[in-house]
């Protein structure tokens, strides 16, 4: 609990320390003649000879411990004499336990049987009274202290615990917390009398350091009196005065200084009004000042007693960041635009408007476009990201600078940007603004020394009464928007109910395809792929088709977006390859299998494992199955792309560029990609008997690919006319089209190779036997 003080000190203070038990002697013996005094006019009063007894006894033990201290002031204590010292400490604590006792024992016998108010508030009062005078006098010895505390904190729980009164006991938890803390007080007390007595250049160095610490610390700091005068301020205090008013501010009132200052401006009225308010109210807080250069000063105000310390902090950076967030969070980086959030958050409160004064305002239309930047990919990847950035900051500029005030632009992410009027806006705006949009755009863009074309589409939706939200307004928008592009791009298209059943109905579709392909219930067809002079069927292309049971066919060209768009693809690529690779098993060694390969697939799916795991199942040599891939695949996923399809030419599988001229025709990927065929779309095909400059064209491609070693496929040949004016003008190795077959169900196409395979056998048969009878 606690260890003797002559192990814990020095022999010479310890000694001070029991000198000084014995030094209030007079002080002493007053103490115990006045509490004999008052517990005896509590007897008296309470008719309590118990009492009368207490004060005798208070009068026989200071007498006694009078005594005892007179013959320490006789014998006397060298300054090295610890053990007659311990001897001495003894006999006091047994004369303050003898003293504490009996206070313990007034006070319990006062609270619990005779139970007078006087009685018990003068045992109360006069025993705190002692301890706080046995925390002061007696701090230099623990064990003295802590006999004392015990005592006389057990006679005070006893006494007021089990008075019955519920005050008093309440009062007593308080009481004992407070004679518990004495012997801390008292070590406290202890602590400090020594540190003054032995540290005294310490405590100046301590003093010197404060004042550095005050002079150094990164903020003002500056302490009013009780009349509000400026009594203490550092160098940073004052230069923040300086700022509010030139002077030397030390002394003077701080509320005239903060008046001046609003007076001339440096601070406004309102924040100065706020701290003085602050600092008069005295419950401290914080105020945050505008300065005229514009930093910002934050005041924090802290009262005590009629003391005031306020404390000055710089947060500009602060501030300035809090506004870069808030920006952040309400407007695009990029563009300066306001974004998706602080558009929604603008319009639904404007359509809320609408909603509450829609009957007062009936005509009132407004009206949601959305602009999409077409082929804004394409710019990215052949011109670089900085270049597609400094576009997306045009496009801002351009719609704003088109649509002025009246308008509410924000850019959504991405390409995309929406722009809402609400407010005086005419079924005309609807054909005007968004022809204004798409003027905006026919000058060329000049970025970083390049010159180029940039086209938008628009999607534009009105509204006239408060029937839908913002998301409804989007959605329409949106499917106008997807109409635009289907028409070409480069235009707009408002809304119309028609494109809500289009909508609807291809949201049936994507619920039903999941389905559809969850049961495994598309199937699968092949267009043959011919080989120009021998006749025969060289590859069949794999083709997956969707029956639906009520709807009824539904064309490729209508669900493979939707599966793209769902993400339904790769699982459909999966089930092509499978299932093509194990019934070209069926055909002839020399027929191949194709399989086309979305771009979601390379951004989803590993293609390089569903192709081997297809493989593997079926057997299939890796020479016999050939994957197709269009240009605008590529182009979105080119490293995801390159990767994989070198790792599939590694294993001798081949690779197509499919519908090569429809997309970007960038040759670069024609040398980067491992391509073994070039397959030329069927738009250089359709016009070659009626337009020279097709055939030309036709025929450059197909060089183009045999000069870099492919083999070069011409799609959509339906005539024979077509086929004669390929195989006269052009390198074209291999023709695919409904001249030689739509695409067929497996046993359809296995009988055609077998079939086609017979006739150019016989053909061959025929043409060596009028040959060799022409020669003899």
């Amino acid at each position: 609990m606690f260890e003797p003080a002559h192990k814990s000190l020095p022999p010479v203070d310890y000694v001070s320390m029991i000198r000084s038990l014995y030094a209030d002697r007079r002080v002493m013996m007053l103490g115990a003649l006045s509490s004999a005094l008052v517990a005896a006019v509590a007897g008296i009063e309470g008719n309590s000879w118990v009492l009368l007894a207490v004060a005798i006894g208070f009068a026989i033990v200071g007498i006694a411990r009078d005594i005892d201290m007179r013959a320490f002031e006789r014998n006397g204590l060298a300054d090295d004499d610890v053990l007659t010292a311990t001897r001495w400490e003894a006999r006091a604590t047994i004369g303050a336990a003898a003293i504490a006792g009996l206070y313990a024992f007034w006070m319990s016998y006062s609270f619990l049987v005779v139970n007078t108010p006087f009685a018990e508030m003068s045992s109360l009062s006069v025993t705190v009274a002692v301890l706080v005078g046995v925390a002061g006098r007696n701090f230099d010895i623990d064990r003295l202290v802590t006999s004392q505390v015990i005592l006389i904190g057990a006679g005070m729980a006893i006494g007021m615990l089990f008075d019955g009164a519920l005050h008093t006991a309440m009062l007593s938890v308080v009481l004992i917390a407070f004679v518990v803390s004495l012997r801390k007080v008292s070590a406290n007390i202890r602590a400090i009398l020594l540190r003054a007595v032995h540290g005294r250049i310490e405590a100046t160095r301590l003093a010197s350091e404060l004042d550095t610490a005050l002079e150094t610390m990164q903020h003002g700091l500056c302490m009013l009196d009780e009349n509000g005068l400026i009594a203490v301020a550092n160098d940073r205090a004052e230069l923040v005065f300086s700022s509010f008013m030139p002077g030397n501010w030390a002394g003077r009132p701080f509320a005239a200084m903060i008046s001046a200052a609003a007076a001339r401006g440096t601070i406004p009225q309102r924040s100065a009004s706020q701290l003085m308010d602050t600092v008069d109210a005295g419950d401290g807080g914080k105020v945050v000042l505008r300065l005229s250069d514009g930093q910002f000063c934050e005041v924090t105000v802290s009262s005590r007693l009629d003391k005031t310390v306020l404390l000055f902090e710089d947060i500009t950076e602060r501030v300035k960041a809090e506004e870069r967030i808030n920006y952040m969070a309400h407007y695009d980086t990029l563009t300066g635009l306001p974004n998706r959030a602080y558009f929604t958050e603008q319009v639904e409160a404007d359509l809320e408007r609408r909603r509450h004064h829609g009957d007062k305002r009936p005509n009132d239309m407004a009206m949601l476009m959305i602009v999409d930047i077409d082929d804004f990919k394409h710019v990215n990847d052949t011109l670089g990201h900085l270049i597609g950035d400094r576009v997306l900051i045009e496009t801002s500029e351009r719609l704003t600078r088109v649509l002025g005030r009246d308008s509410l632009v924000a850019r959504l992410g991405g390409d995309e940007y929406v722009v809402y009027r609400s407010g005086g806006v005419q079924l005309s705006d609807t054909v005007t603004d968004p022809e204004a949009i798409l003027g905006g755009f026919r000058g060329p863009f000049e970025v970083e020394g390049e010159v180029f074309s940039v086209n938008v589409s628009v999607g534009v939706v009105t509204l006239t009464d408060g029937s839908d939200d913002l998301d409804a307004l989007m959605t329409k928008a949106d499917l106008a928007l997807y109409k635009a592009k289907a028409l070409g791009k480069g235009r707009s298209q408002v809304f119309h109910d028609e494109m809500d059943t289009d909508y609807r109905y291809r949201q049936r579709l994507k619920a039903e395809l999941k389905q559809t392909v969850a049961d495994g219930a598309l199937s699968l067809v092949f267009q043959p792929i011919v080989d120009l002079k021998s006749k025969r069927v060289v590859s069949c292309e794999a083709l997956a088709r969707w029956h639906h049971p009520e709807l009824g066919s539904i064309p490729p060209s209508l669900f493979i977006p939707i599966a793209e768009e769902t993400g339904l693809i790769s699982e459909i690529s999966r089930w092509v390859l499978a299932t093509a690779t194990a019934e070209c098993r069926n055909w002839p060694e020399e027929v191949s299998v194709s399989v086309n390969i979305s771009a979601r697939d390379f951004r989803n799916a590993d293609v390089a494992a569903m192709v081997k795991t297809a493989l593997a199942t079926s057997g299939l040599a890796p020479h016999r199955l050939e994957i197709e891939v269009t240009e605008t695949a590529v182009i979105e996923e080119r490293a995801a792309a390159t990767k994989i399809l070198a790792k599939l030419a590694k294993q001798g599988i081949g690779i197509a560029l499919d519908d090569f001229g429809t997309g970007y025709s960038s040759l670069s990927y024609l040398q980067a990609l491992p391509f073994t065929k070039l397959k030329i779309d069927r738009s250089f095909v359709m016009d070659i008997a009626e337009n020279p400059r097709s055939l030309k064209l036709l025929s450059n491609v197909a060089q183009l690919g045999k000069d870099i070693n492919l083999t070069v496929t011409a799609e959509g040949v339906e005539t024979e006319e077509q086929l004669n004016l390929i195989a006269t003008h052009s390198k074209v190795d291999q023709i695919q089209g409904y001249l030689f077959g739509v695409p067929l169900p497996r046993r359809e196409v296995s009988e055609l190779i077998d079939r086609m395979a017979a006739r150019a056998t016989l053909e061959r048969v025929l043409t060596v036997g009028t040959t060799n009878r022409k020669r003899g």
